[in-house]
């Protein structure tokens, strides 16, 4: 790699994350940081409650893959609770099919959620927690439908689907 290829790569990742810094800040979306939460576990009682999935994606910031979560099609009347601690998120009123192979959602219920930044893999995005167990869900965008133009991606196997 000579030096001019290794100088414009930089650039393009640095001017990256500060676009995306940007972006992110003008998005409306608020973030705080709450390292306080109601449910506390060490990572081994975490590990005898959670399948290997649940406890990569809410206790390690793991990702599933996308389309693999039954809940994505999940179209029946009910409500989604944290698959870690139980804590109902969002309801199936504020679902839609959003086309990223995750189950994705305009709005949270109220109190539901806690938010941070995220500024891994050269960007920043808002990170979205169980607000009582500390659990990540997946990240929320300022590309939604009307009426709040959120789109909170969740990973599905961080959800529990309670039918009504």
């Amino acid at each position: 790699m000579n030096k001019r290829y290794f100088l414009e790569a930089s650039a393009v990742l640095v001017g990256t994350a500060l676009f995306s810094y940007v972006i992110n800040q003008r998005s409306g979306i608020v973030a705080s940081s709450n390292t306080e939460f109601e449910i506390t576990k060490s990572e081994e009682e975490w590990r005898k409650t959670l399948t290997p999935e649940q406890f990569s994606v809410l206790r390690k910031h793991g990702t599933e893959r996308a389309f693999t979560s039954p809940l994505d099609k999940e179209y029946a009347q009910g409500v989604y609770e944290c698959a870690g601690c139980g804590l109902p998120l969002f309801t199936s009123d504020a679902k839609f099919n959003s086309g990223t192979g995750w189950p994705s959602f305009f709005t949270p219920i109220d109190g539901a959620i806690a938010t941070s930044v995220d500024r891994s893999l050269f960007m920043t995005r808002v990170e979205v927690h169980c607000s009582r167990c500390g659990g990540h869900l997946g990240h929320v965008f300022n590309d939604g439908p009307a009426p709040t133009g959120q789109r909170y991606c969740m990973n599905g196997v961080a959800l529990k689907f309670l039918p009504a």
